[in-house]
């Protein structure tokens, strides 16, 4: 098969759909890589590496599109893209249709087969293709958030972990899958006093067991959060719904309770966002300030650490790539069930149920 990798457009995307370790594979495998020139630099990984690990480098985007039969990126195609995506051409990358309405209607009218990482999901309900960004983005908000809650980008002036003869920040996580266990442990690693908030109680026992004794479980509920918004330093949005719209957890007058400086940074962003005022945001201009309350919403906050998050995302898409590769599309997906999952639209028609009942059609 003919497998395109374009360089992202998306605003301060620094990621690359594979490494060259990966194109190694795929031409080790008999397959066709073009790559975009100058594709992998942010990452860095240089179109040299590309041509000695045997793909083919194209000067222009519109090149690797037309030429390709499957094209694997990191990001969902934005409007200059949406008409380089060709009928019967595979798109293998993550595209969040749930939260856009205008790139769901543009891929139908596309008529390509429309796989979403996001989606792809095993025998046991965990999505192999997304855990490796949401351990990024969970450790990266802790990151950010920390920055964040600094005087000089008006935020609170509170350092995570304290000093001695002052209380540690208070972190609060809604959410305890991949992006909420990492955040809390990075929050934990710096000293901070976290509290988790799920309402699945088995992985509030799990963080119990696993995390030490400054991060505490809780129930979530209205209640519960209005409880700790007022209290908390810093609140971490890591709520997913697979495949579908992100709960508002926290909503518009929720933010009059909580103390001015407060930083939410809401990794749910790329599904809608679980906080009412949230709104994408770019790495250029990351974060935006409601009823003094300072709100990071970047829609690709993995592209911060390029290097680290191609290799990671490499290393878990590459056995799905070879497979669609070697045995097309359709009989991949009869082979693999956890790759059929990731099957959102076909030929122009939406079959993830989860994208209808986002859009009410």
């Amino acid at each position: 098969m003919i497998v395109g990798i374009p360089k992202e457009i998306k605003n301060n995307e620094s990621r690359v759909g594979m490494t060259p370790a990966g194109v190694f594979e795929l031409i080790k495998n008999k397959h066709i890589v073009y790559v975009q020139s100058t594709a992998g630099e942010g990452s860095g990984f240089f179109d040299k590496d590309y041509v000695a690990a045997g793909a083919e480098v194209l000067d222009s985007i519109e090149e690797v599109y037309a030429r390709s039969e499957m094209i694997v990126k990191v990001k969902e195609p934005i409007a200059e893209e949406y008409d380089l995506v060709k009928a019967g051409q595979i798109l293998f990358t993550y595209l969040h249709f749930a939260s856009s309405e205008t790139l769901t209607k543009a891929m139908i009218k596309s008529k390509a087969i429309c796989i979403a990482y996001e989606t792809v999901e095993d025998a046991e309900g965990t999505l192999p293709l997304l855990t490796p960004m949401s351990e990024v983005a969970g450790r990266l908000a802790i990151q950010q958030g920390a920055k964040y809650l600094e005087k000089p980008v008006k935020g609170r002036g509170v350092l995570l972990g304290g000093v001695p003869g002052v209380a540690p920040g208070r972190v609060l996580v809604l959410g305890a899958g991949v992006v909420g266990i990492q955040a809390a442990k990075m929050a934990a690693g710096l000293g901070a006093q976290v509290t988790i908030m799920d309402v699945n109680m088995k992985r509030l026992r799990y963080v119990n067991d696993v995390m030490p004794p400054h991060v505490v479980t809780e129930f979530s509920n209205e209640f519960n959060i209005r409880k700790h918004i007022k209290t908390h330093d810093l609140i971490i949005g890591a709520v997913l719904l697979k495949g579908a719209k992100a709960p508002n957890l926290i909503t518009r007058d929720m933010l009059k309770e909580m103390r001015p400086g407060t930083v939410i940074v809401d990794v749910a962003v790329d599904q809608g966002g679980c906080v009412e005022t949230t709104r994408p945001t770019t790495h250029q201009d990351p974060v935006y300030i409601i009823d003094d309350v300072v709100h990071y919403s970047v829609a690709n906050m993995p592209g911060a650490v390029p290097y680290t998050s191609t290799v990671a995302l490499t290393n878990v898409t590459l056995p799905y790539v070879l497979s669609l590769a070697s045995l097309g599309w359709e009989a991949a997906c009869e082979k693999d069930a956890s790759l059929k999952r990731g099957l959102n639209i076909i030929a122009g028609e939406v079959v993830y149920q989860q994208i209808n009942e986002a859009f009410g059609w």
